[in-house]
């Protein structure tokens, strides 16, 4: 002896079908569950990247705290640091590697990212192929 499945009324079609998924009190055929279902979205950011960045946020808050001013002082420095400058780039240890920062305004910052030659030859940047 076998238990059979019986049709029911699928709360998307009003058919009696033979139910698919139930979600909360209202059951679905195969074809109005999967027609109905959102498309699952992809995380822009994984578990193991947002712990990094969210351990990044507070250190770079103290950095920028225990360095208030910029350090490049260029010629349309504004002197308020807001910025972190990475010297040996951002990818793997260096991210959180504090040594490896230097605190910058914003137009500081942006001159130095625009002309990365003048940026190692005052040495805000090392060159990261050696």
């Amino acid at each position: 002896m076998s238990i059979q499945a019986k049709l029911k009324k699928c709360a998307g079609c009003n058919l009696l079908k033979y139910i698919w998924k139930s979600h909360g009190k209202e059951k679905f055929c195969k074809e109005c569950w999967y027609q109905n279902q959102p498309p699952k979205q992809i995380s822009p950011i994984s578990k193991k990247m947002k712990i990094e960045v969210d351990k990044y946020t507070k250190q770079r808050l103290l950095f920028l705290i225990a360095n208030p001013y910029c350090k490049a002082k260029l010629q349309e420095c504004t002197h308020v640091s807001t910025d972190v400058h990475h010297s040996e780039g951002r990818t793997g240890e260096n991210h959180l590697k504090m040594s490896t920062w230097i605190a910058l305004c914003r137009s500081c910052h942006q001159y130095l990212e625009l002309h990365p030659l003048i940026a190692k030859e005052l040495g805000f940047s090392k060159n990261r192929l050696t």
